[in-house]
């Protein structure tokens, strides 16, 4: 019982469920990247380099015991069996990594510029120096009680 005890207080703690949290709402921005990334960022960048769609830019490094190349797409490609270097893919996930890296780099400066303290305002001094003597007076002192002189 007491496993079970201890077992409720860590999940119902704070930091369990923030760390719950954090990990559904980062998948969930992964995949939005990735759409991004695949649908927005990817295919003007292909049509700038001469119509190459990236998610199947790859290379046939054994051909496959099913069918021989050319192959249309790195999904035919494993489908007969054939090793390939998707290049594509991994473009793709360099700047989907790229994008998340920069969003949470953001996130983290925006997060410590917020918990940065502003610097206390010094306070207000509550004594001044004599013209005469070089004493330390009260502010509110109309004569230094050292020599007496007046002050303004």
């Amino acid at each position: 019982m007491t496993i079970l005890k201890e077992f409720r207080e860590f999940a119902v703690r704070g930091n369990a469920l923030d760390l719950a949290v954090g990990v559904v709402i980062g998948g969930a921005f992964g995949t939005i990247v990735k759409s991004l990334v695949d649908d927005i960022i990817m295919p003007p960048i292909g049509i700038l380099l001469g119509n190459v769609d990236f998610s199947n830019l790859f290379f046939v490094l054994k051909e496959g015991s099913k069918h021989v190349g050319p192959y249309a797409s790195v999904a035919a490609a494993k489908e007969a069996g054939a090793i390939t270097l998707n290049l594509g893919l991994f473009i793709n996930a360099v700047i989907s990594f790229t994008i998340i890296a920069f969003a949470i780099f953001a996130l983290v400066k925006v997060i410590n510029q917020l918990r940065r303290e502003k610097p206390a305002e010094a306070p207000a001094p509550d004594s001044k120096a004599c013209p005469y003597c070089c004493s330390q007076v009260p502010i509110a002192a109309t004569r230094c009680p050292q020599c007496t002189s007046a002050l303004d």
